[in-house]
């Protein structure tokens, strides 16, 4: 709410009595969104008597302002900002009327307007009616506002009330996210109230935000400013712009690791949602398949009862061993007995073929959801924004992609127990290579000509064996420019002595040992 109009005007009326008098010293800029405004009553020899710094965050993502006691200015990478406006008296602030922007009025008709519209936040420099300048110049559409539009008449009364069907938010849209969330459960108590019961209990809180204590709470993850109680209340004040200046310092202490966890927790708790509801499916399909009577039961029952089955049947009773009843087979007139008992075989291997592709997914699935869960409780503790980054970027958590297994991501095959992973190009291969490659894995690569990178992994007190690297090996030069080659020579290192220097092509690497085996190229 530090961008509310319900805020915005009684921070004007605290700015008033503090500014009004003052002259306009200088205004600039050190960093990008960022201006600095410095009022005082007169220039001293080295610097200003009983300054009155205005600092203004203008950021897509955060637009605020803050009221240090002492600013000071960088010598150098810092612009000086509507010079215009140099030595000029503040003589008013305004307030625009239901509108999240106000301005200070200073002589010669000049008014800086602080335009708080969330990601299009600007400050913007008037002369009587018109734009003769902006802080945002990207922000071309601000050269068109006009100084006498920006009040906004809105009719908040009863009437008007019945109009909308009791409707409040088309008539405060002033109120915001906050108060509307403050609001819902008041007018839920109970039967619905309509009518003056809900009129009410609006009343109620419009008188709250006229006389307002201003909150700094944990809500929803982020740090919040707010006129009404909401969430986990951290600190409360009566004083605006103290207020604003706490909530200033805390939002850019806590609040910036607050918001970015925020959104990754939403982002988790989406996946971990998403991976139940996937197992959820798969387990009903899992039993749905994996049904009462398998195929493979059937055909050992028509199998078994060969000669009691008539010709060009299209369904026949049989005893049912396996559960010491008779049971009803469907057939295919044009198939023989044997033939049918044939098709219930086929389907019976397809059926094995979908239980252990279900079961291999629900495995991978049941393993991510745990994965999601630790990062979960993981993310949920740090309190160091730069660990946060690191955290995220290391386990691959900055975007909502699922999370893939090393055989999802990769082609691979099994040998002798060990899992061989194959790169499928450039980027593929430096993806398996830099991320899915521990030190102790053997690399392979067709020596001297491009391929995929094949990784052997590595086995907790085992030793690869030859066979192993040998059929590796030979994976390695058939997925290479060497396939049609009688031999091929192919790389053998362990992964700890292949690195990736920085700039280097996609794909190419740098070994600081190696072995060559020869091998017949041979493929999946």
């Amino acid at each position: 709410m530090y961008q509310n109009y319900h805020f915005l005007r009684q921070l004007s009326q605290a700015l008033r009595p503090l500014v009004v008098g003052l002259k306009f010293m200088e205004c600039f800029s050190q960093e990008k969104d960022e201006l600095v405004i410095v009022l005082a009553h007169a220039r001293g020899k080295n610097n200003y008597y009983r300054p009155f710094f205005l600092r203004t965050t203008l950021r897509p993502d955060f637009a605020c302002l803050h009221f240090p006691e002492d600013f000071s200015r960088a010598r150098h990478n810092s612009v000086d900002l509507f010079e215009t406006l140099y030595d000029l008296e503040v003589v008013d602030v305004r307030q625009f009327k239901n509108e999240r922007a106000f301005g200070l009025v200073l002589e010669n008709n000049y008014t800086l307007v602080f335009k708080l519209f969330g990601n299009r936040s600007n400050a913007v420099l008037f002369q009587e009616e018109t734009v003769i300048d902006l802080f945002h110049n990207k922000l071309v559409s601000d050269n068109t506002l006009e100084l006498s539009k920006l009040d906004r008449e809105l009719d908040q009364s009863w009437e008007a009330f019945e109009a909308t069907g009791y409707d409040h938010r088309k008539l405060f849209p002033t109120f915001g996210k906050e108060v509307n969330a403050y609001l819902a459960p008041l007018l839920c108590e109970g039967p619905t109230p309509k009518g003056e019961l809900a009129w009410e209990k609006i009343q109620d809180v419009l008188h709250k935000l006229e006389h307002p204590t201003y909150y700094i709470s944990r809500w929803q993850y982020q740090i919040t400013f707010s006129l009404v109680p909401l969430g986990e209340v951290i600190r409360s004040h009566t004083d605006p712009i103290e207020a604003l200046n706490d909530f200033y310092t805390t939002y850019n202490r806590i609040g910036v690791i607050a918001k970015e966890k925020s959104e990754v927790v939403r982002m988790l708790q989406k996946r971990i949602q998403r991976t139940e509801n996937y197992l959820e499916e798969a387990f009903q399909k899992l039993v749905t398949v994996d049904g009462e009577v398998k195929n493979e039961e059937i055909g050992h029952i028509l199998m078994a009862n060969l000669h009691q089955i008539p010709e060009r049947s299209e369904r026949v009773t049989l005893f049912d061993f396996y559960r010491n009843k008779d049971i009803e087979i469907k057939l295919k007139s044009d198939l023989s007995p044997q033939r049918n008992a044939e098709t219930y075989y086929r389907k019976a291997k397809n059926e094995r073929i979908e239980i252990e592709k279900l079961q291999e997914n629900i495995a991978l699935r049941e393993g991510e959801l745990e994965d999601l869960k630790n990062h979960l409780q993981e993310i949920e503790a740090f309190e160091s924004l730069k660990l946060l980054r690191k955290y995220l970027k290391n386990n691959s958590l900055l975007t909502d992609a699922p999370i893939l297994s090393p055989t999802q991501l990769f082609k691979h095959t099994e040998y002798e127990g060990y899992v061989i992973l194959i790169g499928k190009n450039a980027k593929n291969n430096d993806l398996l290579t830099k991320k899915y490659a521990y030190k102790e894995d053997l690399w392979l690569h067709a020596r001297d000509v491009s391929g995929s990178h094949v990784v052997i992994k590595y086995k907790a007190g085992r030793k690869i064996p030859n066979s192993v690297i040998e059929r590796a090996a030979q994976i390695a030069a058939w997925y290479s420019k060497r396939r049609n080659e009688t031999l091929c020579p192919v790389i053998v290192t362990p992964k700890k002595f292949v690195r990736k220097p920085k700039g280097l092509p996609e794909g190419e690497v740098v070994l600081d040992k190696e072995e060559v085996v020869m091998v017949e190229p041979w493929g999946l």
